[in-house]
């Protein structure tokens, strides 16, 4: 006897219904708590170190996901191809993003020291700077350029192994097709590529931006904010305020406000990219 449909559809949710109560408990609950508990919402808009770190944050986001997409992008469609090796090459690209952000910035502060770290003696032997003293972390803007480099050298093969679903689901006719038709690599990116492959890109630059915007480790390990809080992020103020100055009220009202900046983005980004009807 078959089974109704209406019967079925019943009996799945019956059946996910535990994994949807954990998720509601471990997501909602603790929004719950923080618009309770938050408090201090007339101090945000003269609070100047909020704003300087809504900037430093911005800036952070805005560079890391807009390279780790170019470079993603690039490399998702390089291993896409098939060539002897593929399979190792693709292994061994996750290794960055498999090992500890702690770790890996411990890594670079060393690379980055300006008297015995590997990148000034590099450039310097490159002969790209005149003194392998550069102070990487002692300085404002080469101490964001320490952070976006390490954030980016990590994070890309996240982006890359979304990008390279996103691709292999794309059938390999409509290429045939446009080569027929006298479309070139470059025309059939545009016209096939990019198209069929903005959800992808829409959910991993979703991913990322969430992830660059709360950026903590990174920071707190390569710069702990510095210098001068020319680095400091969002997370990194937040932690500060809650636990440096005691004040959750205030940690409370203020991670509403990267909440909302959150959602403002995603908004923007599925209006971006949205289909458009014809």
């Amino acid at each position: 006897m078959k089974r109704p449909a209406g019967a079925a559809g019943s009996i799945q949710w019956l059946y996910a219904a535990p994994a949807l109560l954990l998720m509601g408990l471990v997501s909602v609950v603790p929004i719950g708590q923080t618009f309770t508990m938050a408090g201090g919402f007339d101090r945000i808009g003269g609070d100047a170190t909020l704003w300087r770190v809504l900037r430093n944050t911005g800036f952070f986001t805005f560079w890391t996901v807009s390279l780790e997409l170019v470079l993603g992008l690039a490399i998702a469609m390089l291993l896409t191809r098939p060539f002897p090796g593929r399979g190792f090459v693709r292994a061994a690209v996750l290794i960055p993003w498999a090992l500890p952000t702690a770790i890996m910035a411990m890594a670079w502060r060393w690379i980055f020291n300006s008297e015995y770290g590997v990148m000034g003696d590099l450039l310097f032997k490159l002969h790209l700077v005149a003194s392998p003293n550069i102070p990487w972390l002692a300085a404002p803007g080469p101490a964001m350029f320490a952070c976006i480099f390490a954030d980016v050298w990590k994070t890309t093969p996240f982006m890359a192994i979304l990008l390279m679903s996103g691709l292999a689901a794309i059938p390999k006719d409509l290429y045939e097709a446009a080569g027929i038709d006298g479309a070139g690599p470059v025309k059939q990116f545009f016209i096939i590529t990019w198209p069929m492959l903005k959800p992808t890109i829409a959910l991993a630059v979703l991913f990322r931006a969430i992830q660059s915007f709360g950026v903590f480790d990174l920071i707190y390990v390569l710069t702990g904010g510095g210098p001068g809080g020319r680095t400091q992020t969002i997370a990194l103020y937040i932690y500060d305020i809650v636990f440096r100055y005691q004040e959750m009220a205030y940690g409370c009202a203020v991670t509403l406000v990267m909440a909302g900046c959150l959602c403002l983005f995603a908004g923007g980004l599925f209006l971006l990219l949205r289909p458009r009807s014809a």
